[in-house]
């Protein structure tokens, strides 16, 4: 028997676009002014097609091959949206250019380079959306520029024609409470107010899960969640 309820996916998407709308009120901010970029790591194409069927547009992808992928099975989806926000080799740049819609992640002059000449290649005539990663706190452990370099990062970007300037992306330290993240949001968003504001910088990528009300009340425009729409991780196939 066919059943008409909405599936598991379709569910919990619905409960963190309700939650997104709530961080926004909270903040006095309009709902439309924040978006909600489901991240799809390890989890098969079939249920990022439910999600796509439920109205979701916007998937995350950390690995290129994956991204890739997956992109090639649900080439049929005309408003399919691929976003890379894991960190990316120069290496693998002429392949992710071909399918993504953004690169989130660039933190080097050199990928930059590299994006905007293989993508003025496949597309010339779209460029390539790019977000630049500042590791604001400064951890060994994670990619991202740091502030003192992301003037001349944001130049590169602007001198490659292949490429579109959008935004800042950063992943704030792990703590126990969500809270402790707003120092770094709004280190993020002061970095794009001294560079240029909305004007130059119209997106703020930072928050998750745990995190993602402290991140709408920091500006973020863009919230990464992933375990919450699509259930616990696979790991990889």
């Amino acid at each position: 028997m066919t059943s008409s309820a909405p599936s598991n996916v379709a569910a919990r998407l619905d409960e963190q676009r309700a939650r997104l709308r709530s961080a926004a009120a909270a903040a006095g901010r309009e709902p439309t002014s924040v978006r909600l970029l489901a991240v799809s790591k390890f989890h098969p194409a079939s249920a990022i097609a439910e999600a796509y069927a439920a109205g979701q547009r916007d998937f995350g992808e950390n690995y290129v091959q994956e991204l890739v992928r997956k992109a090639n099975e649900l080439a049929h989806l005309p408003e399919l949206r691929f976003h890379l926000i894991g960190h990316l080799q120069t290496n693998k740049a002429k392949s992710v250019v071909e399918v993504a819609h953004s690169v989130q992640t660039v933190d080097s002059v050199r990928l930059c380079q590299e994006l905007g000449k293989r993508r003025r290649t496949v597309r010339p005539a779209e460029p390539l959306d790019v977000f630049i990663e500042v590791n604001v706190a400064g951890e060994a452990s994670k990619s991202g520029c740091t502030p003192a370099e992301l003037p001349h990062l944001l130049d590169t970007v602007e001198g490659e024609p292949g490429l579109r300037l959008q935004g800042l992306l950063t992943i704030p330290p792990s703590t126990p409470d969500p809270a402790g993240a707003a120092p770094y949001f709004e280190l993020l968003a002061r970095l794009r107010d001294e560079h240029g504001g909305p004007a130059r910088l119209p997106e703020l990528s930072m928050g998750m899960s745990a995190d993602l009300e402290v991140a709408v009340a920091c500006g973020s425009t863009w919230v990464r969640v992933g375990t919450a729409i699509f259930g616990e991780r696979p790991g990889p196939a």
